[in-house]
């Protein structure tokens, strides 16, 4: 099997920009559907002898004036979360929703009730932004001393592609972005320097080979062919489990799984399109490989 994948290559790109130009647009213009975690708010966790109706438990605080609640299963049927905005003065808060709740003969037993005033959300969300940006930069400085620092520039490019589309998909669907995402989206960077590592070591080594001849371009697609099965086999498998998670997970785990599921086949695409267009922009080439004399090659194989 021989794909033409820098013939692909082209378009592949293509799509990546059109991509990220939409998910700026939409993050500019609606930006993100922040959960409690970073904007504040109140959370309740019930637990009923029986299965939770969550359109009673809805019906019935849906009466509190100016109320924007979220109730979902967790854990089991028979659990309910109820999870609200409030502002600074919490004038709505736990207790309001009890007493309503009370009120309705609907009040299950109370397992926990937290508060999360807004300065620590947005504590939480400066946090996660800024373990994303030196996540990255440890992983350019990996890849730079690891591989040669054109392969660092790919990883990056690719990392940031991944993270962005990401972002864009919750941005385009309103989709709750939480703590859980945010941990997604920690995976994903990993996930994605994982195949980029593949795909990286592949390369070096092809253009070490000195029994391997021809231009750039063509080690470049013998190397993506030579790893694009396991690259495949890989990620289909991890989302065998994300989908049976996206499933059977509930609500509570449904944006965590969506987001790692959408960063497998964005970073699998990212290694193989965005990371060698980043390599053929630097000028790529044998010579790149080559070591002083009196430093020994390495030797790695995947295989």
């Amino acid at each position: 099997m021989n794909i033409p994948f820098i013939k692909f290559n082209r378009f592949g790109i293509m799509v990546s920009c059109g991509l990220i130009v939409i998910t700026l647009i939409s993050l500019l213009t609606k930006g993100l559907n922040l959960g409690l975690d970073f904007t504040g708010g109140v959370s309740i966790e019930m637990k009923y002898e029986q299965k939770a109706d969550l359109e009673r438990i809805r019906n019935s605080i849906s009466k509190i004036e100016n109320s924007n609640f979220v109730v979902l299963n967790f854990g089991s049927d028979n659990k309910a979360l109820i999870k609200f905005q409030s502002d600074e003065e919490l004038s709505i808060n736990a207790q309001t929703v009890i007493d309503q709740l009370t009120e309705d003969d609907y009040l299950g037993e109370v397992i926990k009730s937290e508060t999360i005033f807004p300065q620590i959300g947005e504590e939480l969300r400066d946090q996660g932004g800024i373990a994303i940006l030196i996540a990255m930069l440890v992983i350019l400085v990996y890849i730079i001393f690891r591989f040669q620092i054109k392969f660092g520039y790919g990883a990056i490019v690719a990392l940031f592609h991944d993270v962005l589309i990401i972002l864009g998909i919750f941005s385009i669907f309103n989709l709750t972005f939480d703590l859980s995402v945010l941990a997604a989206l920690l995976a994903v960077v990993g996930y994605s320097l994982n195949d980029s590592i593949v795909v990286s070591d592949r390369i070096r080594e092809n253009f070490l080979d000195t029994n391997k001849k021809g231009s750039s371009e063509v080690l470049l697609n013998e190397s993506l062919n030579q790893v694009f099965a396991r690259t495949i086999i890989t990620s289909f498998t991890t989302l065998l489990v994300l989908v049976a998670l996206l499933i059977a997970g509930g609500e509570a785990l449904k944006n965590f799984s969506l987001a790692l599921a959408v960063g497998v086949v964005v970073g699998s695409y990212s290694s193989i399109f965005v990371v060698v267009r980043v390599l053929l922009l630097t000028g790529l080439s044998k010579k790149d490989m080559e070591k002083p004399k009196n430093e020994p090659e390495e030797s790695y194989s995947l295989d």
